[in-house]
């Protein structure tokens, strides 16, 4: 006898009827506690974006133009590129390299002393602006304690072209907030080398620098590497610090597209000044992807 087998019609779907609806109003329930979350990004950072990147491609007139790009890289505008950028990697370079050494030194020290260090340097990394500005003149200053005490013996900081309101000035100010803001984020990965591997690299015939070279090094770039590149973002982009150090005299991209915004120095000039913010947006951009590509690197080899 042969049997005829004939499929539901009225089966559901797959993706479609009430259990999967109500899995998609779980899941967009769960989005509810973020939406604060998400109008603080689109408030202070989408719209901001938004109209920055409409502006940079209009003239004083309204009408659009590239002109805005081509003189961002002419000029004072250009030379500030590369003076923020060359600042931007020595000061990354400096605090990348002191960092590392004194989060190697912390790492092998007791857990208290870990905590404590971990504690100054999280407030010493979120101090800038004008109480740093600040601090550096009182201590650093032509009449600043540090210089007295320097003075005393027998070093005068200010003897020979040192200035505190010049470029190398602010690469020490900035140094206050790189170094540690390194020692926080190079430690845990320090702290995840295990000694059990030096035993082996031992046990193998290998030396101090085998070690170095073979463990250390491969286990460690990355994530030096990624740190160096977050250094190089928070300085290129600090403002605050540099503004109060040098009341804008020193020509830096941040404190240059300020000027340009708010007029107090060259007027008509806000959308130069928007297509400013472009270029250090692209800055940041590509920064961060390089940044993304080292971690991702990292998990692969991992």
């Amino acid at each position: 006898m042969s049997q005829t087998i004939t499929k539901r019609t009225d089966a559901p779907k797959p993706g479609v009827g009430p259990l999967h609806f109500a899995n998609r109003l779980g899941s967009l329930k769960s989005l509810i506690p973020l939406l604060p979350f998400f109008a603080f990004i689109a408030y202070f950072l989408v719209f901001p974006l938004t109209f920055i990147f409409r502006d940079a491609f209009l003239s004083n007139d309204g009408k659009f133009t590239f002109e805005n790009f081509a003189q961002c890289f002419q000029g004072v505008y250009g030379h500030s590129f590369y003076v923020s950028i060359r600042l931007s990697i020595i000061s990354a370079a400096i605090g990348a390299v002191a960092g590392a050494l004194i989060a190697s030194a912390i790492v092998k020290t007791g857990t208290r002393s870990r905590r404590a260090v971990a504690a100054t340097a999280s407030v010493l990394a979120n101090t800038g602006g004008v109480p740093l500005a600040f601090m550096f003149l009182a201590g650093f200053g032509t009449e600043g304690l540090v210089t007295k005490a320097l003075k005393a013996l027998g070093w005068n900081i200010y003897g020979g072209s040192f200035t505190l309101f010049s470029a190398s000035g602010i690469i020490l100010v900035y140094s206050f907030f790189q170094i540690p803001l390194m020692v926080l984020i190079y430690s845990p990965a320090l702290e995840n080398v295990k000694p059990e591997w030096r035993e082996a690299s031992d046990s193998l015939g290998g030396n101090r620098l085998t070690y170095f070279l073979r463990i250390t090094v491969p286990l460690l770039f990355p994530a030096f590497l990624s740190t160096a590149l977050l250094l190089f973002a928070n300085s290129f982009s600090a403002y605050a610090t540099a503004r109060a150090m040098t009341s804008g005299t020193l020509p830096l991209m941040p404190l240059l597209i300020g000027n340009l915004v708010d007029g107090n120095v060259i007027a008509n000039q806000e959308h130069l000044g928007h297509a400013m913010a472009v270029c250090m947006v692209g800055v940041s951009i590509i920064v961060m992807s390089i940044y993304l590509l080292v971690l991702k690197f990292s998990k692969v080899k991992r």
